[in-house]
């Protein structure tokens, strides 16, 4: 195969013009300046396919990447039509020579397979290692901070050095891990979506075979050392003129720009390589046109849709990453650390059966708790309630001790639920006109969201109850980094609980999520510090959320200690300790000590939402509905084709708004300064 393609070049920093040939015996991707130079020979470059990564730019219908030796290559093609004959034609020659150089290495071993083993168990102590340097790290700069020590600045600095050279290596080990120890052929498969990948394999010299193991090796040594010297790289490149021969197979893969001075062989450092090859070669369904209106009527369909939802006890199977070992490795080798993870597409398998709006809502899971706090009869007894709900409100929205992604909300995406709460009486004459939810009474405790934005991420969310005079905004803007072999998502924004009986607010901070062991059995816990603050009080609250240290065995626990205002006690009016989602136990100032929440043994109220068929198009559920429905049956392949669909509309309809230059309007909230607040809240209501 061959054909025009555009490459991106560090030199120029722009796109130039190639000539590609695809030579599916030697597994070569070779490029020219032009056609003509292609028949004379002069190849300008050429790209290995054996143990390559293939991967796609979702918000990008022509743009392609390919990751091998340690670099990524940048190509682009003139529609989405031609790249997509171009991956699958690479992938197919990636899959096959995989199989040659498995087959080659496990010949040399008396026909046994690599283990890796051993491999895992040293990245896994290397990883701990990471993360204890990290805190050490953490605990030198407070310490300089706080003693103003300029001294020890450039130790800081080596130390910040130590750190990223230690998550660089790790990344690379990473990446040799799935250069030189191939998984079994069903994880093959899965990245790769073929299935015939093997076929003429058998017909392949011992000479090619050897050669293989010699490309191993270099990848091998290439990643041994944490920092590559360009100097290194050109030599291994540069060891025989020969090598941009178009007869001769290179060792490593090579480009013009190798022998300039730029060793930059990615794009952009900030812009992340999308979705696996399973995502490229996944055909995308049929758009259903959408209709004027917000409630629509549903395509006829035996599904239930609600039950997909229904709270059976049932919980969500675990997920073994080692099953999924390539897809894993092959989104970890496109990405750097301390990257924002949020325009990388994951797998649909690691998905939680709901959206983040929806999760967001189980922060009143509890909402007697919540309410109550109006009823305190003083500043403090409303502070520590406050504290009391925020500290239940983390444990509900963890179904399942493994660590699952909910579903990246659209922008215009809206999630509507509430709670009926008998125990509370509506007030004996209308007090305020009817809430934001139309069938719901003045008793109950409402629940709203909204994305409001794509790029970044944020979703604000509202909650009011009308007979205690309780409301709640919040908005949260999540940002994802890669740490190595544990994945950060640090939930930026803040909340505020307004009672206007009092007319106080308490404005309150989010922890962070870690989701570790991502390439085993990933778990999440909570972490830092958040705060909760009364500025029409002076009663505050700081609450540490702690890390599973790694030469210790205890798990999720918090310490909060609520405080008076300055002028009275610089003393703790009470300390709370325990586990968010077990027992906390307070003790106050005065000596008493009770149980201040026990969440094993505290039930969860279930959300009321109306029925998928009676939603309006671009809430949650119905938006989602084929998604869940896949990953509910295990029919992944009908939970991707749904996901891409949804993400296929929005990009679409993004491009018509920028080509007709009207600006998103959003439907319940509206910007001021960097908040999010509700269009029509409580307080303008009574």
């Amino acid at each position: 195969m061959e054909g025009a393609l555009s490459k991106w070049t560090n030199v120029m920093k722009g796109w130039q013009y190639r000539w590609f040939v695809l030579d599916d015996s030697a597994g070569l991707f070779s490029y020219y300046t032009s056609r003509e130079k292609m028949r004379r020979g002069v190849r300008r470059g050429c790209v290995r396919l054996r143990g390559a990564l293939v991967g796609i730019d979702d918000e990008d219908d022509s743009t392609f990447t390919i990751t091998v030796d340690n670099k990524t290559f940048h190509f682009q093609a003139k529609d989405s039509e031609e790249r997509e004959r171009w991956i699958r034609a690479l992938e197919d020659t990636v899959v096959r020579h995989n199989m040659i150089a498995r087959r080659a290495v496990g010949g040399r071993q008396g026909g046994g397979s690599v283990k890796i083993e051993d491999f895992e168990r040293k990245l896994a102590e290397t990883d701990c290692y990471l993360q204890l340097l990290i805190s050490q790290n953490s605990e030198l700069e407070q310490q300089v901070d706080k003693e103003g020590g300029a001294v020890y600045q450039p130790l800081v600095e080596r130390v910040n050095d130590m750190v990223e050279t230690v998550k660089h290596a790790i990344v690379l080990l990473q990446i040799a891990k799935n250069a030189s120890c191939p998984g079994e052929e069903e994880q093959l498969a899965l990245v790769h979506g073929a299935t015939g990948g093997s076929e003429g394999a058998e017909g392949e010299s011992v000479e090619e075979a050897r050669e293989s193991r010699a490309e191993t090796d270099s990848i091998r040594s290439s990643l041994s050392s944490p920092r590559r010297s360009p100097a290194h790289i050109r030599s291994a490149v540069a060891k025989s003129t020969s090598l941009k021969n178009p007869s001769t197979i290179p060792a490593v893969s090579y480009s013009s720009s190798d022998d300039d001075e730029d060793d930059f062989y990615d794009a952009q450092d900030d812009v992340a390589s999308k979705a696996g090859s399973e995502c490229g070669s996944a055909a995308l369904p049929p758009l259903v046109t959408p209709t004027p209106s917000l409630v629509s009527p549903l395509t006829p369909s035996e599904v239930d849709w609600d039950a997909l939802y229904e709270e059976d006890g049932e919980e969500e199977g675990d997920v073994d990453m080692k099953s999924h070992g390539s897809v894993i490795t092959h989104l970890l080798s496109q990405v750097r650390i301390g990257m924002d993870l949020t325009k990388i597409v994951l797998p649909t398998f690691i998905l939680e059966r709901r959206s983040l709006l929806e999760m967001y809502a189980d922060f009143f899971a509890h909402p007697d708790i919540f309410t109550d706090i109006a009823v305190k009869e003083s500043q403090e007894e409303r502070m520590v309630q406050v504290l009391r709900w925020y500290l239940s409100s983390f444990s509900a929205s963890r179904k399942s001790t493994i660590a699952k992604k909910p579903y990246n909300p659209i922008i215009g995406e809206i999630f509507r639920c509430w709670w009926s709460l008998p125990s509370i009486q509506p007030p004996t004459s209308p007090s305020c006109t009817p809430g934001p939810i139309p069938w719901c009474g003045p008793s109950d405790l409402m629940f709203l969201a909204e994305q409001v934005s794509h790029h970044p991420p944020v979703s604000a969310f509202y909650v009011e109850c009308g007979a205690r005079q309780i409301s709640f905004t919040g908005h949260i803007y999540t940002k994802s980094a890669f740490l190595g072999m544990s994945v950060a998502v640090h939930n930026i924004g803040e909340g505020r609980v307004s009672l206007l009986s009092t007319g106080e607010d308490y404005v309150v901070t989010f922890p962070s999520a870690y989701g570790r062991s991502i390439l085993t059995t990933p778990w999440v816990e909570l972490g830092g510090k958040c705060d909760i603050s009364c500025p029409q009080t002076g009663y505050r609250a700081e609450v540490e959320f702690k890390c599973k240290q790694f030469w210790g065995t205890e798990q999720n626990k918090v310490v909060a200690e609520v405080f008076p205002p300055v002028g009275i006690s610089k003393k703790s009016l009470l300390k709370v300790e325990g586990e968010w989602n077990g027992k906390m136990v307070a003790k106050y100032s005065s000596g008493k000590t009770e149980t201040f929440l026990d969440m094993s043994t505290m039930p969860v109220v279930p959300k009321v939402v109306k029925s998928v068929v009676e939603q309006e198009k671009h809430e949650s559920r119905r938006l989602w509905r084929e998604v869940t429905q896949g990953l509910k049956s295990n029919n992944i392949e009908q939970a991707t084709n749904g996901k891409l669909a949804l993400e296929q509309k929005q990009r679409e309809e993004a491009k018509d708004r920028k080509e007709k230059g009207v600006k998103w309007d959003n439907r319940m909230f509206l910007p001021i300064g960097e908040n999010w607040h509700f269009k029509d809240p409580l307080g303008n209501r009574i």
